[in-house]
């Protein structure tokens, strides 16, 4: 019976329950929403949609929260190492135990009378408001998984909606021009709510549909933007103005922005207790995001490693543009793996001058790719020598084998090569501290 399923044989079942792995569409959703008596959640909730920075956006206001004492619930995808990473219940992990019994209810439901058929995010996205709803949390933060308009996530409606960056990536569900993903990214805005808009130039059309359905566009460099200095920045907005904050704990020049969107979103929640700078410096400072320029600096006898989930051109360039803010004092050595549906010639065409070795791995599941395949769709934007591994835990082997202590190893390309690195780094004791977050 299916309530003896283990997690795994949950998920196991639910990989194989729809003819499709993404299947867009809330209608769905909707109806077993529905079967549950599912009511829309009174505590505010953040929804986060782009193409880049979704990540680091969500990770910023849930640590923000965190840190002015409110419980938060934070709904992410993919996940790097555990299921149970998706699904964040006030600085933990959801449990074996809160997911088994959320699937239970979603599968009762959909199978009360005609069969609903879910797509394994949706099940995931079901298990998060179900968890998050027994919970009582205080502040809800939704990652959408792919565009916004069809995406589950955008099933409850937001009390701030923001869109971080617009970007080609995804093309075969969100279209082919960056006119034609703004206007999917766009549906996550609603009529009388903030639509914050974390891009100094987004395509006109973004800012047009959120103010012709009657959201209120709060746009970066406009409505709200922030001010670097030496060794701290500031915030200004429409409420708000934090002149001394500390550099956001994530890497790279693209943090601001991201950070500063974040503060943007939160600025516009109706809370008990407003959020003090204190409370946001904490945040900034505390925050983690496993696998965006990650640094695991190993000391003067091992090379340093990078980690960073990068998967389309516009990720790599920020990638090699952290990489040159972050020089080396060696030889820069790339372990990649990128899945078969990306631009895998457009992201090694952004990296093509940042590193001296390349080697290739081959990424699982259905959308994996062979590192030869890998080669051959990107060897003509190279010039460096590539090799190639039959898994991601051997070109790591290979690359460390072939580094000197002062090098650096960058891995990127896909949560599907991040995920097996830091697998790999941790069974070779080469972690500082476990990559992973609490699971009970």
């Amino acid at each position: 019976m299916a309530a003896s399923r283990s997690l795994e044989e949950w998920l196991a079942h639910q990989s194989q329950l729809h003819p499709q792995t993404i299947d867009l569409g809330l209608t769905r959703l909707e109806q077993v929403l529905e079967r549950l008596q599912w009511r829309q959640p009174a505590a505010p909730v953040v929804t986060v949609a782009g193409t880049n920075g979704k990540g680091s956006v969500t990770a910023y206001c849930a640590a923000i929260l965190n840190a002015a004492g409110y419980r938060v619930g934070t709904f992410t995808s993919p996940h790097l190492r555990d299921y149970r990473e998706r699904i964040r219940v006030h600085e933990r992990c959801a449990t074996a135990e809160e997911l088994v019994l959320a699937f239970e209810r979603i599968e009762a439901a959909r199978t009360k009378g005609n069969e609903i058929s879910l797509t394994f995010f949706e099940y995931n996205a079901l298990a998060a408001f179900l968890i998050f709803a027994a919970a009582e949390l205080d502040v809800w933060v939704l990652e959408v998984g792919m565009g916004g308009r069809l995406d589950a996530v955008n099933v409850i409606d937001p009390s701030v909606a923001v869109v971080v960056s617009i970007g080609l990536d995804h093309q075969e569900y969100l279209g082919t021009t960056l006119e034609a993903i703004a206007l999917e990214k766009a549906g996550v805005f609603r009529k009388g709510r903030p639509a914050v808009v974390g891009a100094r130039e987004p395509p006109p059309v973004l800012v047009d549909i959120a103010a012709s359905m009657g959201a209120w566009p709060k746009r970066l460099g406009m409505e709200f933007d922030y001010e670097r200095a030496a060794t701290a920045w500031g915030y200004r907005g429409s409420r708000w103005d934090f002149p001394a904050l500390p550099p956001p704990a994530l890497r790279g020049e693209t943090q601001f922005a991201n950070a500063a969107t974040a503060i943007a979103a939160l600025e516009e929640l109706e809370l008990p207790v407003p959020l003090s700078a204190a409370a946001v410096a904490r945040g900034l400072e505390s925050a983690r995001l496993v696998g965006r320029f990650q640094l695991i600096a190993a000391g003067a006898v091992q090379p340093d490693w990078i980690l960073d989930v990068a998967h389309n051109p516009d990720a790599a360039r920020v990638l090699a543009r952290n990489l040159r803010d972050l020089p080396g004092h060696g030889r820069s050595l790339a372990v990649c793996g990128i899945l078969a549906d990306k631009d895998a010639a457009g992201i090694a065409a952004e990296l093509r001058d940042c590193f001296d070795a390349w080697w290739l791995a081959s990424t699982e599941g259905a959308r994996g790719t062979s590192a030869a395949v890998l080669a051959e769709r990107i060897g003509g934007e190279l010039s460096a020598p590539i090799a190639i591994a039959d898994d991601v835990a051997a070109a790591c082997a290979a690359a460390l084998a072939a580094a000197a202590p002062r090098d650096r190893i960058v891995v990127f390309g896909s949560f599907h090569t991040v995920g097996p690195a830091l697998e790999w780094l941790e069974s070779r004791g080469l972690l500082p501290t476990p990559a992973h977050p609490e699971y009970t």
